[in-house]
């Protein structure tokens, strides 16, 4: 990183006085995502998320602002006084620390980086990320081992449990171990009232230079470890990206949790329950043990806080072999000696086989506070489930539909739900499988374009059933007309079909519509 120490942290960390002088300045310059990407050009835009430097170097060679500020925030290199000051406020910047000089060339002491949201649009993409130097995920720097108490900066973790949390209008927002901030930055946007927590409290700092040169209002910023800085306080909505990889030792602070094997992320997601108001989420990223002999699904059921419905969804599973070498990459350690890494590599496989454990799972969580479970008037729907396919994201639209429709088939017998009326979901096609020439196909695939993008086989009364739901007929009367098409005795029909109707509207290709207004319930953008 050129004159950029990794090791060790500045003696002090700039302040926000003059943020909207240089938010300002930034974006004259069009130091935003879409800028850097037309200065840039893709391949050295994408260099950057491989910690590769030399095209973007060589992309910002001449005089313009934005080439400056890319070379002194992005790549963290001195550039020259004037250049310096004709790109941002100097005074200012000097005067308040994100920048020091040294003979006559300028340099930064946090790195910021233009940051539009998981689907690019978030307040026209111009916001920033303030972290440490050579601190952004995936960025020009790596990671490393960094110093103690240093802070993370933007990655893919953080857009993706962004991209997953519901962005409903809301009251109060937690962000539980902020880092930089970039989950308290967009609960800002849809949250009367943001509290963000961390047990480093650098991280607050950033938190607070995140906000302000985002142009975003102030949170409440909060010292302490899990929930112990916000005392009894409850929350519409909880965010977290937890220091969830286990680990011998936890010696990393911004990755490694503290506790044994997967206790952080349990101990984060029992606890989340109570701290909920009915009807709040609580969205988590997380890592989970496959232990010898247990069902991983059982493991995270017995998560679930009592009161709350669940979605939890596994996105990848690695081998204790793959996930050992994946972190001892990120600390750096197969850089040193080659001894120590067979140590170190040692250790992790002692830890694993003493907990049984033969592989890590990980995926999102997502808990919701249900005051009728509460009650015990209804059943908490629990889903536990395998997905490593592609999907489109946001998907926090597609998540509180799910949600929606676990409520909707909760409060239906069968009899109710022949009763009602359903849409086709946007964008699901169907594709017919089978042998070329054959007259009638194997089978039918109904396949989502958007959210989750789901496939599931129907028969040909399910695909007829599908295919004329425009919410005009109720189920009963469509399948009475399948029924005569078909020469099947619609009595027959009618008592088998519900099961399937029910499996297409829990998975999102029927979208129940509401009797009042005409509204298919549960729809969301992404469902």
């Amino acid at each position: 990183m050129g004159s950029v120490s990794t090791t060790s942290l500045p003696p002090r960390l700039p302040v926000p006085a003059h943020a909207d002088r240089l938010r300002e300045a930034l974006l004259a310059a069009d130091y935003t995502a879409d800028g850097l990407l037309d200065l840039l050009g893709a391949p050295a835009y994408a260099a950057l998320a491989r910690s590769e430097t030399v095209p973007a170097l060589r992309a910002t060679r001449g005089d313009s602002p934005l080439e400056t500020l890319v070379r002194l925030f992005l790549l963290q290199r001195a550039v020259d006084h004037d250049k310096a000051a004709a790109a941002l406020p100097l005074a200012e910047a000097l005067a308040d620390g994100w920048v020091v000089r040294e003979d006559d060339a300028v340099l930064a002491t946090v790195d910021i980086r233009p940051y539009g949201g998981p689907d690019g649009a978030q307040d026209g993409g111009n916001w920033f990320i303030v972290s440490d130097l050579g601190c952004a995920v995936g960025g020009a720097g790596g990671i490393g081992k960094k110093a103690e108490g240093v802070v993370l900066g933007v990655g893919g973790a953080s857009t993706t449990l962004a991209g997953i949390t519901v962005r409903t209008p809301v009251s109060s927002a937690l962000d539980l171990g902020t880092g930089s901030g970039i989950q308290a930055l967009h609960a800002a946007q849809h949250a009367t009232l943001v509290t963000a927590t961390d047990l480093n409290g650098r991280a607050l700092d950033f938190t607070r230079l995140t906000l302000a040169l985002s142009g975003a209002r102030e949170a409440e910023l909060l010292e302490g470890s899990l929930f112990e800085p916000v005392d009894g306080d409850t929350y519409d909505l909880i965010v977290s990206n937890p220091p969830f990889v286990i680990s011998p030792g936890a010696t990393l602070t911004y990755r490694d949790g503290g506790m044994g094997g997967d206790d952080l992320c349990r101990t984060l997601v029992q606890q989340a329950g109570e701290r909920l108001n009915d009807g709040g989420y609580a969205q988590f990223l997380a890592n989970w043990q496959h232990v010898e002999g247990e069902e991983w699904q059982d493991r995270l059921r017995s998560w679930v806080p009592r009161g709350c419905d669940a979605w939890i969804v596994q996105r990848e599973v690695q081998d204790v072999t793959q996930y050992t070498e994946l972190w001892l990459r990120d600390s750096g350690d197969h850089r040193g000696d080659p001894d120590d890494y067979r140590l170190a590599y040692g250790r992790w496989l002692d830890e694993f086989e003493a907990r049984k454990t033969r592989a890590i799972g990980f995926g999102w969580i997502t808990i919701r506070r249900n005051a009728a479970v509460e009650a015990g008037t209804t059943e908490p729907s629990i889903l536990i489930e395998e997905w490593p396919h592609p999907v489109e994201q946001p998907l926090g639209d597609t998540i509180r539909a799910h949600f929606e429709r676990q409520d909707y088939l909760r409060s239906r017998d069968d009899a109710a739900l022949l009763a009602d009326r359903f849409t086709l979901a946007p964008e699901v096609m169907q594709e017919q499988v089978g042998l070329p020439g054959a007259e009638d196909p194997e089978h039918v695939v109904l396949r989502q374009n958007r959210g989750m993008r789901r496939a599931t086989k129907v028969d040909h009364v399910g695909a007829g059933f599908a295919g004329v739901c425009d919410g005009t007929l109720s189920a009963g009367r469509i399948l009475d007309a399948i029924g005569q098409l078909m020469g099947e005795d619609p009595v027959i029909l009618r008592d088998r079909t519900p099961q399937a109707i029910r499996l297409l509207v829990e998975e999102g290709f029927l979208l129940p519509v509401g009797e009042e207004d005409g509204e298919a319930a549960g729809q969301g953008s992404g469902a």
